[in-house]
């Protein structure tokens, strides 16, 4: 696999692990002495609106700060156009994110009525942004050494 496969993989499986609620998983993508770095890109700049420090403290918010799915409920993370550089053992990625919002809908106790046809329940975008991952390679092993996590919208934190 190349440099840039294994950086990508890396984001896809952060974005599994944040749509599971997954910090244990997700800690062991980030140096123990990582940073999370979260942001409002607003209309009078970059507003830093916190910082995770330690693959400790990464996990538990990962964990725990975000709400827990509701029943029949998920999210999904999505990354695309992914701009990847590698140096030696430093790399980045910078990648666009949507996050959606998934419900489905309960079946009936008498099943789906006549002429159902399709997926039930809705989809709704609830966040967008940049994530902006800069990565190490320590023997042979790519881990995250510092994330930023940039939001289009307001995000209380």
């Amino acid at each position: 696999m190349s440099t840039e496969d294994e950086i990508r993989e890396i984001v896809s499986r952060y974005t599994r692990a944040a749509d599971w609620r997954d910090g244990d998983t997700l800690s062991k993508l980030f140096e123990t002495d990582a940073a999370v770095e979260i942001h409002y890109r607003g209309p009078d700049g970059m507003e830093l609106l916190g910082t995770l420090s330690g693959g400790a403290q990464i996990a538990t918010a990962m964990s725990t700060a975000m709400a827990p799915h509701p029943p029949l409920g998920w999210s999904h993370h999505t990354t695309y156009d992914h701009l990847v550089s590698v140096d030696g053992d430093e790399a980045g990625i910078d990648t666009q994110f949507i996050t959606f919002d998934v419900s489905a809908t309960s079946k009936p106790e008498g099943g789906w009525p006549a002429g159902t046809f399709g997926a039930r329940g809705t989809i709704k975008p609830i966040e967008s942004g940049y994530y902006r991952f800069a990565f190490r390679r320590t023997d042979g092993v790519w881990r995250v050494r510092h994330l930023d996590v940039i939001h289009d919208i307001p995000y209380v934190f």
